[in-house]
């Protein structure tokens, strides 16, 4: 009997200016393999289904274990993490594309820049310079803990602003991630202190006003955070500032 493959359709292109083609590959199959580990066999032989030499495949990876978000990539037309993409429940040939969001580097490697320059644009973080000790902090009460949580699950994968149809290079929406971390860290005792900030900002251009509601994100996040429900969170807390605005505190 003949070995058992599992063929790939690989969208590459060697640099950011050049033109994007298609080419094929076959991997052995073995059970339990995930499309990393098919990349990686590509990487050790790489010779496509023509049996022509080529160069390898570029891709973005690190902890393989769906936490650091770095392998995101376009899997059979789904934006999806490639660490838990099991061969064995993808219809074959299995495509493999870039995420189109994000300006292509090489092959399935893509530049997230945009996704993290919006983070630093709502300041996702406690502003705390550490030059002094401030003692332990004020507590979170157990209830805005838990589901808070839930929202620093985020691993800036890319993967909501993928699949959102507001997010593309004619707009200049921030995208459902930036959004969610506005409403984790605005619940911070201590990072309320800039809640007022981060809601002006995310009222400003390309903001909450850009989100069309299509509830992609929320489908497609990998670690299923609830990024509608901090989405309509926002609204009302936007709302508020607003009145803030115009009558006074």
């Amino acid at each position: 009997m003949s070995e058992k493959t599992i063929k790939f359709k690989v969208l590459r292109q060697d640099d950011p200016n050049s033109a994007p083609y298609e080419e094929e590959f076959e991997v052995p199959y073995r059970q339990n393999m995930n499309v990393i580990s098919a990349l990686m066999e590509f990487r050790r032989n790489p010779v496509n289904t023509k049996g022509e030499q080529t160069t390898p495949i570029s891709w973005d990876m690190n902890c393989l274990e769906e936490v650091c978000g770095a392998c995101s990539m376009v899997i059979n037309g789904k934006p999806r993490q490639s660490c838990t993409a099991l061969v064995d429940q993808l219809e074959q040939p299995i495509r493999l594309e870039p995420m189109k969001t994000f300006p292509v580097v090489r092959d399935l490697v893509v530049d997230r820049s945009r996704m993290f320059d919006s983070l630093k644009k709502v300041k996702a973080w406690i502003p705390i310079d550490g030059t002094y000790d401030l003692g332990p902090g004020p507590r979170m009460a157990e209830t805005k803990r838990q589901w808070a949580y839930e929202l620093s699950k985020c691993m800036t994968c890319g993967v909501c602003l993928e699949s959102c149809p507001n997010v593309n290079s004619k707009s200049d929406f921030i995208g459902p991630a930036p959004l969610s971390q506005v409403r984790l860290f605005n619940a911070h005792p201590t990072g309320e202190m800039n809640k007022e900030e981060r809601l002006e900002t995310i009222m400003s251009e390309g903001g909450l006003a850009n989100c069309g509601n299509s509830q992609n994100c929320v489908q497609s996040c990998p670690k299923g955070i609830p990024l509608t429900t901090s989405i309509a969170a926002l609204n009302r807390a936007t709302t508020l500032q607003s009145f803030k605005n115009f009558f006074g505190a």
